[in-house]
């Protein structure tokens, strides 16, 4: 299964992600559905990260799952992730939007969840226009962009 998670590069960007060993408890998700999102994933899943927020609203890397969800006293639950690696180019949202293949992509019809599942076929595309990524095991020349 492959999400999308949201983070504002001013409070977690991907430069603080990659600086921090790669991994990082995702939590502070307050929305009841995107904590369900969270406790759905498995180990390995992979996340799109996207920075959100008004300068940039792009896909600049990827995650995967390294510890399933958790809680944390009164305070909620997290999931642990850790860096796979940088997009080749980031994808911005203005570019998703456009393509008609991403209709009825959640990242549109809930605009304001920070924790989306995303499709098979979306994902595929979404990798294919940003030439991958780091450590999906195609060289960035390679036309294909499927992870792993």
């Amino acid at each position: 299964m492959y999400y999308l998670l949201k983070t504002e590069a001013s409070e977690w960007s991907w430069e603080d992600q990659a600086a921090n060993g790669g991994i990082t408890k995702w939590d502070g998700v307050k929305n009841r559905q995107a904590q369900n999102y969270l406790k759905s994933m498995s180990l390995h899943d992979l996340c799109f990260f996207y920075h959100s927020g008004n300068k940039a609203r792009r896909i600049v890397g990827v995650v995967t799952v390294v510890r399933q969800w958790y809680q944390e006293g009164d305070a909620g639950g997290a999931v642990d992730v850790k860096a796979v690696g940088e997009m080749r180019r980031p994808v911005d949202l203005k570019e998703i939007k456009g393509d008609p293949e991403m209709k009825g992509f959640a990242l549109f019809r809930q605009p304001r969840l920070s924790v989306v599942p995303v499709p098979d076929h979306i994902w595929n595309k979404i990798c294919a226009l940003g030439g991958g990524y780091e450590g999906d095991a195609h060289a960035a020349t390679t036309s294909s962009a499927s992870p792993i």
